[in-house]
């Protein structure tokens, strides 16, 4: 009987207690400082390990998009940028975006140290790795443009630039009370800071490195498909559904708290949104592919998807089911008008990352005064003027910099070979391209 008593007892005595705090939290309608303190960074945390898998969706989207003799490279490049980003945004990024005085232009040239308090409302590390997640995000977008043709090395070069400078300058334009804060610019999740600002420095790497051999005929007509053949339609839409699973993270974790049942709704709005707008883009490329060109095309219904997420990401909150849809959907169809823009002016955009990120972006900061009445349109058009114009000519700068010095683009022979056997020597796909060795 006593031990019937005890093991009855005890899970008593623990439901009284919670039932206590309850009753003293609704009073309140507050958890405690440190409670609040642990949600708070368990958000950032397993939002930043979403993010964080993005990597994974954004190598194997790449992987598939460029040609079988390209793809070991592409591993390369995004597992290397990763690594890149997160010791540059460590030495020198984190404080260069909150180190910024309120209103000002630039933070400072130090190292990230930790200073967590409870007081703060989450750890500084959680904050960090968050933070540092966006920052890789951002440089995987100029990965896929440039694919085929840029060195690896240089483009390490670019991606330790972007990721310890260009980025954390315009995040703490916003996100570190800079300027942009101070006039009233809003962008929840980074349409611009995060998605255009890698779509603007990729649009500037591609313009200056050229289009692959080939690509364009003598008219700048698209060549035939064939020589420019995705190596794997498989592990792209795996690489798409890994980047819309990743963006929950991306998007829910900018809400920035979880200590309260106000932030908890808010965040499950945010998932919705997310998935609507995401689903939006798929549908409004497929249908405007079969119209305008009598086929469905899968490639544009899977970049549709990226579309609407991008769109949706400056404001996923504020959005009614219906408004997310048909801004997914818009970002969709400025996908595949943007991809075929891009085609007239012979701009090489492997991947499509150009019109998915920059343009997309574009659309979705610009319309978030639709859905959220604390924000301006003419506030917004400055944000996304600035911000794009400012990383354009810095990366235009670089990239003209660095092709003038180091190199940038492989030479025709090399090009012709395949990344695989003159940047690395792995060939991703063995006895499909065994005949490149003997090259």
């Amino acid at each position: 009987m006593t031990k019937l008593i005890k093991k009855i007892s005890t899970p008593l005595i623990s439901l009284i207690f919670l039932l206590n705090m309850s009753s003293t939290g609704m009073a309140d309608t507050t958890v405690s400082a440190e409670v609040s303190f642990i949600f708070n960074t368990l958000l950032f945390l397993i939002c930043g390990f979403l993010v964080f898998f993005m990597a994974a969706g954004f190598a194997m989207l790449e992987s598939g998009m460029v040609t079988s003799k390209s793809v070991s490279v592409i591993c390369a490049k995004n597992i290397g940028l990763l690594s890149i980003s997160g010791i540059m945004f460590w030495m020198v990024g984190y404080n260069l975006a909150y180190g910024i005085p309120e209103g000002g232009y630039i933070g400072k040239f130090i190292p990230w140290s930790d200073s967590s308090a409870v007081d703060t409302g989450y750890s500084d590390g959680s904050d960090w790795y968050f933070q540092m997640v966006f920052c890789a995000t951002t440089v995987s977008i100029v990965s896929g443009t440039m694919a085929e043709r840029i060195k690896l090395w240089p483009f390490f070069l670019f991606a330790a630039i972007l990721s310890g400078i260009i980025y954390p300058i315009v995040m703490g334009w916003q996100w570190g009370g800079g300027w942009l804060a101070s006039i009233g610019f809003s962008d929840f999740a980074g349409s611009t800071l995060v998605h255009s600002t890698g779509g603007a420095a990729a649009l500037a790497g591609a313009i200056i490195i050229g289009p692959r051999l080939g690509r364009f005929t003598k008219t700048g007509s698209p060549a035939p498909i064939k020589p420019f053949a995705a190596s794997s339609i498989p592990l792209v839409t795996l690489g798409v559904f890994v980047l819309w699973l990743g963006w929950f993270g991306f998007n829910g974790g900018s809400q920035l708290a979880m200590g309260t049942a106000d932030d908890a709704i808010a965040v499950s709005t945010i998932f919705i949104n997310t998935f609507l707008a995401g689903a939006g883009g798929v549908i409004g490329a497929a249908i405007i592919t079969r119209l305008h060109f009598g086929k469905t095309d899968v490639v544009q219904m899977l970049n549709g998807c990226i579309g609407g997420l991008v769109a949706v990401t400056a404001e996923p909150l504020a959005p009614s089911p219906l408004a997310a849809i048909l801004i997914g959907a818009v970002g969709g169809l400025i996908v595949v008008y943007g991809t075929k823009l891009l085609f007239s002016l012979k701009i090489d955009d492997v991947v499509g990352a150009v019109p998915a990120h920059l343009f997309a972006g574009i659309w979705g900061t610009l319309i978030v005064p639709a859905t959220n009445s604390d924000a301006v349109f003419s506030t917004q058009l400055i944000g996304v003027l600035s911000v794009n114009i400012f990383v354009f000519i810095v990366a235009y700068i670089v990239f003209s910099t660095m092709k003038a010095t180091v190199g940038l683009r492989l030479s025709k022979e090399g090009e012709t070979k395949g990344t695989d056997v003159t940047e690395t020597g792995v060939i991703a796909y063995a006895i499909r391209d065994l005949s490149l060795i003997h090259i």
